[in-house]
């Protein structure tokens, strides 16, 4: 590029940047701060709320101030995160005040599989904090807030939570599930061994049992819910949606070793109907349910505005937004520089971690050229969508951050204006605060040259 390209390129992005600053809105701390987000959302029953990384401590404190506007204010009734469905559901019991837990921290203690430190952070402790607080005013149970988890990992825990269940409710079927679910035990119920075992090494998949648990289990509905009172109604559906969650996390550890696009449609489709089926039983139960979810950006954004459409991946804000069309409301967070809490591989110790400044070519650098510390706009902007349509490479930093390799590792292609409703920058972040601090985590990165040319 010679210096009259560079020249044009950097007028361009100025001009850019400042049509995007006319249209931002500062945060700064006060109440005030997300009014017009609120009423940008309106009526919607669906909020979904991403997050540019896993462990970014202002991106779970602003949504979380988010969230209590949208039960304050707006009636919502659902938080519905990332996690595994048997270890939010300790939360959900402890926010209901029906849980033998003495204390959030206690009641977080479920969240034991790796990254631990997604759930178990400071950030959410105070947020189940306040919302036990908030539940404990609630005079009428149906004004209550429940918070649940969407994603399949937890394939040993189901499998005990159903048996659990029925070992209270029908004794002699809690036999016949412990026999079906004997098919894991090669294994120990883990599933990615289940998943290899499978693939590579030509052992029976276990299809058939858990779909022919699922159904007994449906079968025997009613006879189980004869009990009076929402609580036993309560105690089913997550019983039974454990049973559904070890039938779908089968066929995902299955595919997991055959094809990436086919395992990650696969979660995101279990997420999405996780929360369709969720709604579905809340509203049964007390008529009109609200729900807030918190996802990662790659779960909420909307796949076809990215490269990952293209290349055939689906994901649970694509898939929300084409069922419940003008009933929701997609949020995204980015960042351009700072800390992050991470691991280097999958299964590895938590660390703290230099953030890479944004490459000069991503919508993050964009954002950093407006010149806010701290602010949100909305796509429907007709100046600032005209500015975001424009595809660039956007970052996604998951559990694992690999700085070495970000460019291959972390980026992809993204129209951000079709992508969300509404996007908050964070312009330097820090890194979110485990529950369990390690001396690694404490120590974090030294500074250091990063490698150019990534």
């Amino acid at each position: 590029m010679d210096i009259d390209d560079k020249t044009d390129q950097k007028d361009q992005t100025d001009q850019s940047a400042r049509t995007l600053n006319r249209a931002a809105r500062p945060v700064t701390g006060v109440a005030e701060d997300y009014d017009s987000l609120l009423h940008l959302i309106g009526d919607r029953r669906l909020v979904l709320i991403g997050e540019a990384s896993h462990g970014t401590h202002e991106f779970y404190r602003e949504r979380a101030r988010i969230t209590r506007r949208l039960i304050d204010d707006l009636g919502f009734t659902v938080v519905a995160v990332e996690g595994d469905w048997p270890d939010a559901y300790r939360v959900n019991r402890y926010v209901m005040g029906m849980s033998t837990d003495e204390s959030a921290d206690a009641a977080l203690q479920g969240f034991r599989r790796f990254p631990t430190w997604m759930w178990r952070n400071r950030d959410v402790l105070g947020f189940v904090q306040w919302l036990r607080a908030h539940n404990d005013a609630q005079a009428v149970p149906a004004r209550k807030v429940r918070f649940y988890g969407l994603d399949l990992y937890s394939l040993r825990s189901s499998i005990e939570a159903v048996i659990e269940y029925l070992d209270r409710v029908d004794p002699s079927e809690a036999a016949r599930a412990r026999e079906r679910y004997s098919c894991f035990d090669h294994v120990g119920a883990d599933g990615q061994a289940y998943g290899y075992s499978v693939v590579r090494q030509g052992a029976m998949p276990c299809e058939d049992e858990v779909v022919a648990q699922l159904l007994e289990l449906r079968r025997r509905s009613e006879l189980y819910l004869r009990r009076d009172g929402w609580v036993a109604e309560d105690e089913q559906f997550y019983a039974e949606q454990n049973a559904r969650l070890v039938r779908d996390a089968e066929e995902y550890y299955h595919q997991m070793y055959r094809a990436e696009v086919s395992s990650w449609n696969l979660r995101d489709q279990h997420m999405a109907a996780t929360l369709a089926g969720l709604l579905d039983h809340l509203e049964g139960q007390s008529g009109l349910a609200k729900a807030v979810v918190w996802e990662h950006n790659s779960h909420i954004g909307d796949a076809r505005a990215t490269s990952m459409g293209l290349r055939g991946e689906l994901n649970v804000g694509q898939l929300v937004r084409e069922r419940s069309a003008g009933d929701v409301t997609l949020v995204g967070f980015t960042t351009t520089s700072g800390h992050v809490t991470a691991a280097s591989d999958w299964g590895a110790p938590v660390e703290r971690k230099r953030v890479r400044p944004a490459r000069p070519d991503s919508h993050e650098a964009l954002l950093h050229a407006v010149g806010l510390p701290q602010y949100w706009l909305a796509t429907s902007d007709a100046a600032a969508r005209a500015v975001l349509s424009r595809p660039r490479l956007e970052r996604a930093i998951g559990v694992i951050y690999r700085p070495e390799t970000e460019l291959q590792s972390h980026y992809f292609e993204a129209d951000l204006s079709r992508q969300f409703d509404a996007v908050i920058h964070m312009d330097r972040t820090h890194a979110l605060e485990p529950l369990e601090r390690t001396p690694l985590w404490d120590r974090g990165e030294p500074a250091e040259t990063y490698p150019t040319g990534l």
